[in-house]
């Protein structure tokens, strides 16, 4: 079996890494001139930990994220530092700095499998054509080509892109801060999130409804972030103090218009952001992508091992991940439309709503999210 996987971001090299398993010949074509990192730090759960574990790099990814509980406290905060929600620290929740995760990807991805520069310009069944009008045969062809995938606008009903109406600067300091909290701030049309790392930086991202139509970047960026929440609660201050402010990018939230009907078209399969882009407001995108990964590896070793039908295989992968992802990237659109409130009514409502909600409610809904296995073959 040959396959194809088009985008070499983390699920990309996640399905590329699993196949190699089974010694399944796979080619990633990535259309920037090299492999890199983009943006700052992500939150890895239990999910995506047995997504890891189920290509076999679980444990490195743990070693470079440390230990769960770096934190003693974690849940949602008013800017005065008061408590709405507490989670507890049962949950297996890890931050990484996105640079170690595909560090570790690329690594475990068989050598010679990436050709960067490659920009598909064409999809058919079981070829594409690139931009230089070289053509490649594979038998399935996997867009994990990201939010405005190739693959998908070429093969698919594509609903387009559409935006959350709010946006987020990111960040890790540039050395570490002292904290034992972890979660969000949330304020009128404003949230504030910090997620320490294993060694002591802490990832932080400001996000902002109405955001302005030119976003600064640098200097002028953490001017309007220090603007916007320099008077919120410590350690808020401390961490923009500790943060580089050429290091701050800044990043407008958007989504899949609409739900697909299909991840599959033929031999045409879709992963990750390409399938379900999503708002990041449940932190599941990467853990998603993973999940993905690893349930369509699983599926492709065993039908070569077996020589079962593609398609029937590949059916088995929509039904396996389409409702599940598209429950969560709803879950999330509705959580973020909740958190971005604006008005003051609206806001102060929202709060109160948080402060009734039990710990064990919040903890149950954590899970609800995070409760997912690999699939047999």
């Amino acid at each position: 079996m040959r396959v194809i996987v088009v985008g070499a971001g983390i699920g990309g090299l996640a399905i590329a890494v699993g196949l190699r398993q089974a010694g399944v010949d796979v080619q990633l074509l990535e259309r920037a001139d090299r492999v890199r990192a983009h943006g700052s730090g992500l939150s890895l759960f239990g999910n995506g930990f047995r997504a890891l574990d189920a290509i076999g790099i679980g444990d490195q990814v743990r070693a470079a994220a440390g230990p769960a509980g770096v934190v003693d406290r974690s849940g949602t905060r008013r800017p005065d530092g008061s408590w709405l929600t507490r989670m507890a620290s049962t949950h297996d929740v890890r931050v990484i700095d996105r640079a170690d995760l595909y560090r570790i990807l690329l690594a475990a991805v068989p050598a010679g499998s990436i050709r960067a520069g490659a920009r598909v310009v064409e999809v058919g069944d079981t070829s594409v054509v690139l931009d230089t009008g070289e053509h490649l045969s594979a038998d399935v062809i996997v867009g994990a080509d990201g939010l405005r995938s190739a693959v998908r606008s070429s093969a698919f009903d594509d609903p387009g892109v559409r935006d959350s109406g709010y946006g987020a600067w990111r960040a890790i300091t540039t050395r570490p801060v002292a904290t034992d909290t972890a979660g969000e701030s949330v304020g009128r049309g404003a949230r504030f999130g910090i997620a320490p790392l294993a060694d002591g930086r802490v990832y932080w991202f400001a996000c902002v409804s109405s955001p302005p139509g030119s976003s600064p970047a640098g200097d002028a960026a953490m001017e309007e972030v220090r603007r916007r929440f320099g008077h919120w609660h410590q350690p808020i201050e401390e961490i923009l103090d500790a943060t580089d402010p050429a290091s701050v990018s800044y990043l407008p939230i958007e989504e899949l218009a609409a739900p697909l009907a299909s991840f599959v078209s033929g031999r045409r399969v879709l992963i990750g952001d390409a399938a379900h882009a999503m708002t990041p407001n449940l932190g599941q995108g990467a853990n998603l992508a993973i999940e993905d990964a690893a349930t369509l590896a699983t599926l492709l070793i065993a039908a070569a091992k077996h020589n079962n039908e593609l398609p029937a295989v590949l059916a088995r992968y929509d039904a396996l991940r389409r409702r599940r992802t598209q429950r969560i990237a709803r879950q999330a659109r509705v959580l973020g439309a909740v958190m971005q409130a604006s008005h003051p009514v609206t806001a102060t409502l929202r709060d109160l709503a948080m402060r009734s909600v039990p710990a064990r409610a919040v903890d149950s809904r954590v899970r609800a999210v995070t409760s997912w296995s690999p699939p047999t073959a």
